[in-house]
């Protein structure tokens, strides 16, 4: 079974890191993603950027384009990785690894319905 961890956290805080800090974290957090690739478990996984750089599509038709996202929460959505699980407790198991990485990030783990790999892309 595949499933999404996404990954949230305080953008103001994440921003706040030197590039010192972010590097130590991104040091550690890259063990665990080298270790599930190795084990064939780690499927794609992305860093996003900014929500300030984000837009938002919404509404009828073609929608209309926003400033975006505006959630109501204070943690955005700042990454996610795909897993190829035996079961829920494993894909808890690995947020459990990047928590202890990272502590200050929540973590939601959701099975994931509809898998489609899409191209390899190069990363840039």
């Amino acid at each position: 079974m595949f499933y999404a961890i996404l990954a949230y956290h305080v953008e103001e805080t994440v921003q706040s890191w030197t590039p010192e800090e972010d590097a130590a974290l991104m040091k550690d957090l890259l063990e665990i993603n080298d270790r599930l690739i190795r084990a064939g478990k780690l499927g794609p996984a992305a860093r996003l950027g900014e929500t300030a750089k984000a837009v938002t599509l919404r509404g009828p038709g073609d929608g209309m384009v926003i400033d975006g996202p505006f959630a109501e929460t204070k943690e955005q959505l700042l990454g996610l990785y795909v897993l190829d699980c035996e079961s829920q407790d494993e894909a808890i198991a690995v947020a459990r690894d990047l928590k202890r990485v990272n502590p200050t990030a929540v973590y939601e783990i959701r099975p994931i319905a509809l898998y489609l790999p899409g191209a390899p892309l190069a990363a840039s």
